[in-house]
Formats: C-alpha cells, structure tokens, sequence
C-alpha cells in the first residue's frame, strides 16, 4: 500500500511529492477519533479538516478512520502506524526546539499543564505571582486530570503533569522528578463540639464523614482507609480540593492535605489534628514527554517548579503536635516505596 511504503520506508518515499503536514493532522485525528475535535485542535475550519482527511486517505490509500455507530473507529493501519507518526513529530519538535534559545524575561510561550485543584491551589497559585515578574511572557494552560491524561502525556499534547506517584501509577514509564510530599490530616470545623484536642478511631467511623475523590480516581486518602478496613459515616463525597470549605460549619469530619489546609485556612474556620490511623504520604511527581527533555523553554519550566517546590517546602508550616516519631523531612526526601501504597 502507499501508505505503508510512504510511512515505513521514508527514504525510498519522494517526500517533495508530500505535505508533511497532513502526519499532524493524521495525529490530531488519531488523538480525537473525531473529524470537529480535531479541527479544533488545529484551529482549522470542520470542512477544511474533512478535506484534510480525504486527503490523508488517498497518500495513505486508506480510510484512516471509519464510522462504527455513532462513533469514529481508526482502521487497523492507522493504529499499526499512529505510534510511529507521533514520534516522528515529536523528533521534529525537539530539532527546532534545540536550535531556539529561551529567555523567559523575553519570551512568549503557553505552556499546557495537567494538575489537579489541590496542586493548583498549593502549588501554581504562589508560582503564577513569581512567573508575572520573571517571564511576563509566559502563560500556563491548567486543566484538571481527565480518564486520558496519561495518553495526552504519550503524545506529548501536555507539557507537564504534575500529579501523586500514588495515582499515576505509570509513571516511570516518562521522565519525571520527585516535587513534594504532603501528609494528610483530620480536620474538622473550629467549633465542633464532638471533637476534642484528639480523636479516636471509634469517634473517626462514628462521625458523619466528609469524604474525597480524586476525579475518576480513588483518592490516595480513601484507598488507605479501605485498606485498612475503617468504615465511615460518609455523608457527602466531593473533590478534594472542595472539602476545606465544605466542612466549615458543619459536624462533618474529612481527612485532607495538610498543604491545603494552611492555604485555604483564610476561606476556613478548621480545627486540625492528628490522625489516629497511620497514613502515608502522597508524594507529588512532575512528568513530561522524554521529547521535550532538551527543550529549552521546558527545561527552564521544569526547573522552575523545581524551585518553587523547594521554596514551598522550606516556609511549610506544621501542625503541632506532630505524629510521634514521624520525620518529615525524611518522608520528603526519600518516599515510600510505591509498593507500600495502596
């Protein structure tokens, strides 16, 4: 087929007879499985796409894509080929990536970041101040972790994820370095009368309960309790990032980040104490495209949040008292070992 030969032997292929810019529409349209998304994707018109398509189906001397029901189906060639096309731009990409100096004082760059609202909140947010002064050019697209984060990271559609070694489970199969660990903490609403300087597992279970998810994931605070086999009076379920300012107020109990909770304790009225079960951290990795390791622009991102991961992490305040025996530091520095983690 002319698809094969053109994609499989490149240098035999007369690639002056071909517009290598229907390989990028051909991975647009392998992302999206859709004909309006990918048009989207590529700021193009919906019917200027479709032309695109036809296009790529007579080099290719294929459909590319086909309907099944109401969906777009990618034909068994195209997915034979979709992982080779992919690396081929992402090759592209890092070439003239290398051949640009960065100067984040000067330059105009948008970078898309996949992080949670707890990592938005904690972390992006004191960063965004530092980043308005050092690189006024430089914009950060944050968008929440979807079911296919992890396959917009192979593709290389985001520049970094940002998310706990606990959920992203897969995550040394992409460069990634260590940011930060957090703890979680009991918390309840200042003037709840049921709660004490301490709390007890029994009052724990019997409690009405606050608890936390993690989008399509069961969150890392969760998981530890089924472990454990600790019921819960759940009375609400929320996304974790909401659960300090839903538990004002009321008589529920939660177990949140600490991190959180002294950045949000200005929209609070929290009381937070120790956990009387023992909890593991969660320990925040950055991860990227191995394409985009000697990016100039991503390098410097990467070391920034470096930066401010070290920075958050020397004015971290902590709750007192601390949990006998614990050395957080220690905990930062060297985590658990994934297979400790639910």
């Amino acid at each position: 087929m002319i698809g094969y030969y053109l994609l499989m032997n490149p240098r035999e292929a007369d690639l002056r007879r071909v517009d290598l810019n229907l390989l990028v529409a051909f991975d647009a349209l392998m992302s999206e499985r859709s004909v309006t998304r990918a048009a989207r994707q590529l700021n193009i018109g919906q019917s200027a796409m479709s032309s695109t398509l036809a296009r790529l189906r007579k080099l290719l001397d294929d459909p590319v894509l086909v309907r099944s029901g109401r969906e777009l189906v990618a034909t068994p060639f195209a997915e034979s080929v979709a992982k080779q096309v992919r690396e081929v731009l992402g090759t592209v990409e890092s070439i003239l990536a290398r051949r640009v100096d960065f100067d984040p004082a000067t330059a105009t760059r948008t970078f898309t970041v996949i992080a949670s609202d707890y990592s938005s909140l904690t972390f992006f947010t004191p960063l965004l101040s530092r980043l308005a002064a050092e690189a006024p050019g430089v914009r950060l697209k944050i968008a929440s972790p979807a079911g296919d984060y992890v396959e917009r990271l192979r593709r290389n559609q985001v520049d970094v994820v940002v998310m706990p070694r606990e959920v992203f489970t897969d995550f040394k199969s992409f460069p990634h370095q260590f940011l930060f660990s957090d703890r979680f903490v009991c918390a309840v609403d200042e003037n709840n009368p049921a709660v004490g300087e301490t709390i007890t597992l029994e009052q724990f279970s019997s409690l009405p309960y606050l608890a936390t998810s993690c989008g399509h994931e069961v969150s890392p605070a969760e998981a530890q309790l089924d472990q454990f086999g600790i019921t819960r009076n759940t009375e609400v379920t929320t996304a974790f990032g909401l659960a300090p300012i839903l538990l004002s107020g009321t008589r529920m109990i939660a177990l949140i980040h600490e991190r959180l909770a002294h950045t949000m304790a200005h929209q609070t009225s929290l009381r937070l104490l120790e956990p009387p079960m023992p909890l593991r951290p969660i320990n925040q990795l950055m991860l990227w495209n191995a394409h985009a390791e000697t990016d100039p622009a991503h390098q410097w991102l990467r070391h920034r949040l470096m930066a401010m991961a070290a920075e958050l992490d020397h004015t971290q305040p902590e709750l007192e008292p601390t949990r006998p025996g614990a050395d957080r530091d220690h905990e930062a520095a060297a985590p658990a070992p994934l297979a400790d983690v639910g």
